[in-house]
């Protein structure tokens, strides 16, 4: 399981996408599983979170599945608070073959959202999701790492194949070793 961070815009999700598919694995996006529920559509509007155990209960079913099916998982968005990240450490560590941080700096990410025109991307629902990432991402890394987990950032920055190769070369290191794959899944 690799997990992505980054803040809104910084191309977790169309990255996460071209990753699964080029591994041929699973991407679990927290956000798009909460609007495929269609039950939390008012509440991501507003930028607020959706509830915690609501979240990882979500998430983890959506884990459990796709190693069910015998596939790797990339998460985009979640772990999103220190709450989310300590469960997940606590109870599947084991799973985590590493992070990435896909580092784009703000006015490129308002330029990015501009363009991509999602309903619940207002600048005060923006305003907030920022403010939640950056608030907890020392806290999540600490977890991570504090549980022997690698943590590395990959500039966000350039064309998607150029920030898909930086990410590739990045997941490879933390997957694979000397031809075999590390970690439980």
């Amino acid at each position: 399981m690799i997990i992505l961070f980054g803040l809104a815009g910084s191309g977790k999700s169309t990255q996460g996408k071209i990753l699964a598919e080029k591994y041929g694995w699973r991407w679990l996006s927290v956000g798009q599983v909460l609007r495929d529920t269609g039950e939390f559509d008012a509440t991501l509007q507003t930028g607020e979170l959706v509830d915690d155990d609501v979240v990882i209960r979500l998430m983890t079913g959506k884990i459990l599945e796709a190693e069910s099916e015998g596939k790797d998982v990339i998460l985009d968005g979640y772990p999103r608070d220190a709450y989310q990240a300590e469960w997940l450490v606590k109870n599947m560590a084991d799973r985590i073959n590493g992070a990435i941080i896909l580092d784009v700096p703000k006015d490129e990410l308002l330029t990015r959202i501009e363009k991509r025109g999602r309903s619940d991307d207002t600048t005060e629902a923006l305003a907030k999701r920022f403010a939640i990432v950056e608030q907890n991402i020392y806290t999540m890394i600490g977890l991570l790492e504090g549980k022997d987990i690698k943590v590395v950032r990959v500039n966000g920055v350039g064309t998607f194949d150029e920030v898909t190769e930086r990410l590739s070369t990045e997941i490879e290191k933390i997957m694979f070793k000397d031809g075999e794959k590390n970690g439980s899944n």
